[in-house]
């Protein structure tokens, strides 16, 4: 066995090298059972209320953070009460004090070495355990050397912890004004979002960072960016102000830390949580003259504090950004004015085309019904320009479009006879002007022939429009539940203009269209893919 000073030695360097303090007791667990000639080695490290939390293993490290044991509770617990070191050479899991926790190996602790390891004043830090399948007999000399041991490794863990506070402080200076600096330079909001969350994630070591920006109308943060890879997280869903430790943050005005979202009631999603390995939470509001317009939300891969310092930095960071994304929205609504011509020529050619459809179609029975298809397209290509004009100025979201679509519907086109229901749901999927501009003028369509064909008998009835995105697939229906197709129906033989002109648009768009009877219902089809830029 090795002497305390070797360990010194061969251990000091971990201090300087580890980037976490997990890889640092890491470190310390595989070095320590070299020199000791222990078949395992965990350390076990003091949390809130005395509880004992397992940290780092050579034989268990599934159980990291995971095996925890009550004040007291089994031999390490004993231990870290008393003060006082225990060495076990055999049969340890048959002491009295053996706490048998499920899924353990427990013959590999044949043996046991477990010393008290101190901290700073009275409050121990933890506990310190060697094990052996085997009997192992200990001598004076070394119960003496594991004391040592103990010893040397409490100044280490202590020193990194003295170390990172202090040193972070810089780094965190650092990291503050290197964020700031790069995000204040790009004109786009997406980029300053992603920006956002890499390089802060980057420079303040987080495991994951994400910023949800308001959405005044429905009340609801969106998640509009993260660096996490996860694609289940990417893909979390809008959560309301009410609802939300998020919301929380905006509601107050001040950020909010959790210090274990695995176990925090209010936290929504212990399951990815876990699953990514998330721990500690802060929650900072991104405000602007005291109006908040999201939240930038920041994740731990352990269980740790905010020191006052990185708390400033982040709210300085938050303010930084909430007023960069401000400037951006403004230099993309200039933008978009000096561009607005392009676009409206763009957007008269497309009605001038749809107008010329509608000469050759010639199937019109009177100059009436023309001009009211005419009216729905041109209003359908309006309500994008409108909704930009609303919200992103630069991406509009498919139900909105499909709401104010249903709203003309039936304040200006609807039948006085006619008794139908509509309902709008699913997600709120955003897309790019050009997309959007096709896609309201698909909705229009289809809602239009719903109306038009499915309840020339039938008087009442219900018209859905329904929105669903799978990794930027996205599918629509618009089911309508009146007359249902005749039984030869067949979409490449209909001679319909609406239909006509969703088949093109559609195909433009490289989706897929369909249309049939499905349950008494029929439902209208189409699926695409989402372009992520313009």
């Amino acid at each position: 066995m090795s002497t305390p000073a070797d360990a010194l030695v061969a251990l000091v360097g971990t201090q300087f090298r580890a980037e976490t303090e997990e890889n640092l007791l890491s470190e310390i667990v595989q070095e320590l059972e070299r020199l000791t000639g222990a078949e395992s080695c965990e350390i076990l490290l003091r949390e809130s209320g005395d509880v004992l939390v397992q940290r780092a293993s050579t034989q268990a490290p599934e159980f990291n953070r995971r095996l925890k044991l009550g004040k007291g509770i089994g031999i390490c617990g004993r231990v870290f009460v008393t003060g006082e070191p225990l060495f076990i050479s055999k049969e340890a899991f048959n002491h009295p004090d053996f706490a048998h926790y499920p899924g353990a190996d427990e013959r590999s602790h044949n043996s046991m070495a477990v010393i008290p390891m101190p901290g700073s004043g009275e409050t121990r830090l933890g506990v310190l355990v060697f094990g052996r399948p085997s009997v192992w007999r200990f001598k004076a000399s070394d119960k003496d050397t594991f004391v040592d041991y103990a010893n040397v490794i409490s100044k280490i863990i202590l020193g990194y912890r003295h170390a990172y506070q202090s040193g972070n402080h810089n780094n965190r200076l650092g990291a503050l004004s290197e964020v700031s600096k790069t995000i204040s330079t790009s004109p786009y909001v997406e980029e300053i979002l992603q920006l956002l969350v890499n390089l802060t994630a980057q420079q303040f070591n987080y495991r994951v960072c994400t910023v949800r920006l308001l959405d005044e109308n429905r009340q609801e943060l969106v998640l509009r960016a993260t660096q996490a890879p996860a694609k289940a997280y990417q893909r979390k869903r809008a959560i309301k102000l009410g609802e939300s430790i998020a919301g929380r943050a905006i509601a107050e005005n001040r950020p909010i830390i959790v210090p274990d979202v695995q176990v925090e009631d209010d936290y929504i999603g212990h399951d990815l949580a876990a699953e990514q390995g998330l721990r500690s939470m802060i929650c900072v509001p991104l405000t602007i003259q005291d109006r908040a317009v999201g939240v930038l939300s920041c994740y731990t891969s352990e269980v740790r504090p905010f020191p006052p310092d990185e708390i400033k930095a982040l709210e300085t960071l938050a303010q930084q950004a909430a007023v960069s994304i401000e400037h951006a929205k403004l230099q993309v609504r200039d933008t978009l004015m000096q561009e607005m011509h392009h676009r409206v020529k763009n957007n008269l050619q497309q009605v001038a085309s749809l107008l010329r459809l509608q000469m050759r179609h010639g199937q019109y029975k009177s100059l009436e019904e023309a001009m009211n298809d005419s009216l729905a397209r041109i209003l359908a290509i309006a309500s994008v320009h409108d909704l930009l004009s609303r919200e992103d100025l630069d991406h509009v979201g498919i139900r909105s479009i499909a709401e104010t679509l249903v709203q003309h519907q039936q304040s200006s086109l609807m039948l006085p006879d006619r008794r139908i229901k509509f309902d709008v749901r699913g997600a709120e999927v955003r897309l790019n002007m050009t997309q959007a501009t096709q896609i309201a003028l698909v909705l229009n369509e289809l809602i239009l022939n719903a109306v038009e064909h499915g309840f020339k008998i039938t008087t009442d009835g219900e018209i859905h429009v329904n929105v669903e995105e799978k990794e930027e697939e996205v599918s629509l229906w618009v089911s309508n539940s009146g007359d249902q197709l005749p039984p030869d129906f067949d979409i490449s033989t209909a001679s319909h203009l609406g239909l006509q002109i969703v088949e093109n648009l559609v195909r433009s768009l490289g989706g897929r269209f369909s249309l049939k009877n499905v349950l008494g219902w029929t439902v209208a089809e189409i699926g695409f893919h989402r372009a992520t830029s313009e």
